[in-house]
């Protein structure tokens, strides 16, 4: 028996490969699925099952595409119904996969048809769990995603808990925990970094599985302080749930390369979104006018999805060198499908051709303290809420909202007026800048470094008091 889980940082998602015997079983796999096929052929074994734990909301899985690659059977849950074929599983049904068994347990609560899978080793031994989002290290998963439900999200916290209570907390302290996701998801709120684990350790200290917590302190407490959902977490899920088009013939389509002048056409005739994903400093040297940064090397799908909000907007890419299949590839993760092609030869080719560039003004921590101290500015603080709330500057001309929700928020300032823009390091700061001067907002200065330069000077920084701690 091997067991081998397939980590991407990106999305912080694990998807696992199972062999026994000459069987392979994959556990929601990513949206490019080649690498499955030529792991299975070059174990001299064949893909039997592809086991969905559910209809995923934060990136487009490859089961259609890897199902019709190698005739593997989708197996999802109780209850789940799409556009493709599948089999829906029933409560404690088995799959024998060569001298092992996988057990399927439902587990609703994530969504409605979530489940679990247990893995039954060659000796009869209850070894593992595949847990999806039912259960992570540290966490559990949100209820608040189910697809076109008439439930509450209350009512699927409830559900939740006794998911966990009937069916993950009677299996041994020694069963081993294998996850859908790690630190950095947003489908939990506190998750571990680890990857893997065990499941005597989460009973001891995962808040979701203490045996003294009522069903009513438990769906308060999973539900306390969990932020709105991405608005892609429900386009995903729906792709996931009716269907997409090949992955191959996505990254075909996307790996293109265009000249300048082919590059400034499409983007014309198309209305095509111009994606540019170097490094932010890159960027603020030199940039094609209107264009959006989202940085490669940050968290880059998940900001994709958050913020570029229709999943068919024609894009076309600006990259480092060597890494256009890349962004394709990553950008089709979360079910953005419709790249056009890429700028050949960078920026360089932009340049030479003669085409206009745009740059962005960027001032050191040092020279925004000065302005600070000097003037009346007006400052904006694009960070997480939780991060601000946490510490942020002094100030009466000081505004905060979370980059997530700019597209509802940029109404709330002022064309005319000059901002200062600062996150935490810099690379959200610039995403802002990019998407503010593409709307229009033309008087905008970033803070090189963030947050964490600003503390080093001399500004003044506080802490934020809830008011209901105030005394009167």
């Amino acid at each position: 028996m091997k067991i081998e889980q397939i980590y991407t940082g990106c999305l912080a998602q694990g998807a696992y490969y199972i062999e026994s015997d000459g069987e392979v079983a994959i556990i929601d796999p990513l949206r490019e699925t080649q690498q499955y096929v030529d792991k299975a052929s070059n174990e001299n074994a064949k893909v039997k099952y592809i086991f969905e734990t559910h209809f995923h909301a934060d990136f487009v899985s490859g089961h259609v595409d890897l199902a019709k690659k190698t005739g593997a059977k989708i197996i999802f849950g109780p209850g789940a119904e799409t556009n493709y074929e599948i089999h829906s599983a029933k409560d404690n049904e088995e799959f024998k996969l060569g001298n092992i068994i996988i057990k399927v347990l439902h587990t609703p609560g994530h969504t409605l048809e979530s489940s679990t899978f247990l893995l039954i080793d060659e000796n009869g031994k209850e070894h593992a769990i595949f847990s999806g989002d039912t259960l992570f290290l540290g966490d559990v998963g949100r209820p608040d995603l189910a697809i076109k439900s008439d439930l509450t999200k209350e009512d699927l916290a409830g559900m939740l808990y006794d998911s966990l209570r009937n069916k993950i907390i009677p299996l041994p302290d020694d069963v081993i925990v294998y996850p859908a996701h790690g630190a950095g998801s947003a489908c939990g709120k506190n998750l571990s970094k680890e990857t893997v684990g065990v499941l005597g350790k989460q009973k001891n200290t995962n808040y979701a599985l203490k045996s003294d917590m009522t069903k009513e302190e438990f769906v308060k407490e999973v539900l306390d302080g969990i932020a709105p959902p991405p608005q892609y977490f429900a386009k995903n899920a729906m792709m996931n749930k009716s269907g997409y088009d090949a992955f191959d013939t996505v990254l075909k389509k996307g790996n293109n390369p265009l000249s300048p002048e082919e590059f400034e056409t499409l983007a014309n005739l198309e209305d095509a979104l111009v994606l540019d994903v170097r490094h932010e400093k890159e960027f603020i040297k030199g940039h094609i006018p209107n264009s959006i940064f989202i940085g490669i090397h940050g968290g880059f799908a998940p900001w994709v999805g958050a913020l570029i909000t229709d999943l068919k907007q024609p894009i076309l890419l600006v990259t480092p060198e060597g890494r256009e299949k890349e962004t394709v590839t990553r950008l089709s993760r979360v079910g953005y499908d419709n790249t056009l092609g890429y700028l050949k030869d960078g920026m360089a080719s932009w340049i030479s051709a003669g085409k206009d560039i745009e740059t962005i003004d960027s001032i050191s921590s040092d020279e925004f303290s000065n302005h600070f101290n000097n003037e009346t500015i007006n400052v904006l603080d694009v960070r997480k809420d939780g991060e601000y709330k946490s510490e942020y500057l002094e100030g009466n001309n000081i505004q905060h909202f979370a980059l997530d929700y700019i597209n509802e928020n940029m109404h709330n300032i002022d064309k005319n007026n000059t901002y200062y823009v600062h996150c935490a390091g810099g690379y959200r700061s610039v995403i802002a800048v990019s998407i503010l001067k593409a709307r229009g907002f033309n008087h905008l200065i970033d803070v090189a470094g963030g947050f964490a330069a600003i503390k080093q000077s001399d500004l003044p920084t506080t802490n934020f008091v809830c008011p209901s701690t105030l005394k009167e």
